[in-house]
């Protein structure tokens, strides 16, 4: 089954829905009854036990995991147009030695012509666009392989933010990332979402960010534990049982 595009529901603004999404592969029930909704301009954080089905979620709303149940996309106007969604995959690594560039990568991602043919002036400044919006332009001749965790993130974003999409999922974008760096990435997430009211949905194992960032914070192992505000979420007794804490601490 693959996500849709409806119209409607959710007045003038686009939205996402997810209506009793579950998901079986094999004999493993991963997904059970997932409902949510989420409106564009809104950052929300799913967060959830190793194996608890975060990443089947964001595969299922790619329409890359079959799965039962609704997953359909509201925008005003669309007329059936397709919903723009940009995908940071998590932590892919690349080859110190390849030699392949920044460059090189957006040109295999954005273009039919052949990198080894050369980049042309107007592909080089289309390139140097999309990492402007990452303040990563001093990142084009750098080869990929070499990048630290954090400017890679950058890079990865910059692909899925062409052509600006209407929802960014991010699969735990701050893996890799050293601590000042995360603080930077996640500043840059909010002022994107901002400025492009786009929805966010990411993964995350970092919960010291969310309460400055996110919205909603949905609580997932196989299904929705609890959605809410991140200072309720993670003040609830729901919180502390399926990370099995005590006073704050893990047991």
């Amino acid at each position: 089954m693959k996500p849709t595009v409806h119209g409607g529901k959710c007045g003038d603004s686009c939205c996402l829905r997810v209506q009793n999404l579950s998901v079986k592969i094999g004999s493993n029930q991963i997904l059970q009854d997932v409902n949510m909704h989420v409106h564009c301009g809104q950052l929300i954080a799913l967060i959830g036990p190793n194996g608890a089905g975060k990443s089947t979620f964001l595969k299922a709303v790619l329409g890359h995991q079959d799965y039962d149940g609704v997953i359909a996309f509201s925008m005003p106007g669309s007329r059936g147009r397709a919903m723009k969604i940009g995908y940071v995959p998590q932590s892919p690594t690349f080859d110190p030695g390849d030699p392949m560039s920044v460059a090189d990568l957006f040109v295999c991602c954005m273009s039919r012509r052949p990198a080894f043919l050369g980049i042309g002036k107007a592909m080089r400044q289309r390139i140097l666009d999309c990492l402007d919006r990452v303040d990563g332009t001093d990142l084009i001749d750098k080869r990929v392989g070499t990048l630290s965790g954090g400017e890679l993130q950058r890079v990865l974003l910059a692909l899925a933010l062409e052509p600006i999409p209407n929802i960014l999922i991010l699969d735990e974008p701050l893996s890799g990332v050293d601590v000042e760096g995360q603080g930077e990435l996640m500043e840059m997430l909010d002022g994107i979402r901002k400025n492009y009211d786009l929805s966010i949905l990411m993964t995350t194992h970092d919960f010291t960010t969310l309460p400055r960032y996110a919205d909603q914070v949905v609580l997932i192992n196989h299904q929705i534990v609890k959605m809410d505000t991140p200072t309720a979420l993670l003040a609830s007794e729901e919180f502390k049982e399926v990370f099995h804490m005590t006073g704050g601490a893990r047991e």
